[in-house]
């Protein structure tokens, strides 16, 4: 009996040994948590800290030397500006109405009565008329002068009735120009009040009285370089008599009518 329980002992121990794999051959061993840890392999990254912190610095330089030098480029065309501001002394030019002449005026006006009197009640009136008007541009600079498009408006009163147009141009220094320019107005409808006005000014004074304003813009030029736009407010009074057909009065100012 101890024989044959032997013999089961040692076959269950001859099988047991046959099924487990040798320690030599194994590929897989169980996590041991209380081995030391100084002997595993961990896969490390080199990560370039050393270069990343030198292109930054790089980058950083570049980015001060860039604003440096642009800095110095601003102040350089300043500098430059100054210069030439100091060397030249630029002036204000002068744009003015120089003449007016009247070629046709014409008033036609609806009234509730058969006769137009200065106590008539006009409804309302249409002005036409066609004036020529010669402005006079004089540069006093040592440098030439660059005009802009300029509009003038023509107001009765306060209404708006048409406007003259004047082309852009250049002028050199120290001279003189002529610029002409024609309003054309066409039945330019009023309301009553302006109405009744417009036919008492030309049936009982001969007179119709107009102001014209507009604002030149004018940049000094210099070597293909020019400055920023300065304003010459041109207003003017005039007065035209329509039996006549011809301008009796004018006066003008520049940057405020001078009455």
């Amino acid at each position: 009996m101890t024989t044959r329980n032997g013999e089961e002992e040692q076959h269950h121990q001859n099988h047991t040994a046959i099924r487990l794999p040798p320690s030599s051959t194994s590929t897989h061993h169980p996590p041991n948590h209380n081995h030391n840890n100084s002997n595993r392999y961990y896969p490390t990254h080199n990560y370039p800290t050393h270069s990343t912190s030198s292109s930054r610095a790089s980058f950083k330089g570049c980015c001060c030397c860039l604003f440096l030098l642009l800095t110095f480029l601003g102040l350089l065309v300043l500098a430059v500006i100054l210069i030439i501001v100091l060397a030249v002394k630029p002036k204000k030019p002068q744009f003015e109405l120089q003449q007016v002449s009247v070629q046709y005026v014409g008033i036609a006006a609806a009234t509730s009565g058969a006769a137009i009197s200065s106590n008539s009640i006009v409804p309302s009136a249409s002005l036409s008329f066609n004036i020529k008007m010669i402005f006079t541009a004089v540069n006093p600079n040592k440098v030439g002068i660059q005009y802009s498009p300029t509009q003038f408006d023509v107001m009765y009163r306060g209404v708006p009735l048409g406007r003259a147009s004047v082309p852009g141009f250049d002028q050199p220094a120290h001279s003189v120009r002529q610029v002409q320019t024609t309003i054309s107005v066409d039945r330019v409808n009023l309301l009553q009040a302006e109405a009744t006005d417009l036919v008492k000014d030309a049936t009982l004074y001969d007179r119709v009285e107009l102001r014209i304003t507009g604002d030149v813009g004018a940049k000094i030029r210099l070597l293909d370089i020019t400055s920023p736009k300065v304003k010459v407010s041109v207003d003017c009074a005039i007065v035209i008599s329509p039996r006549k057909s011809s301008l009796t009065y004018k006066q003008c100012g520049v940057d405020g009518l001078n009455v």
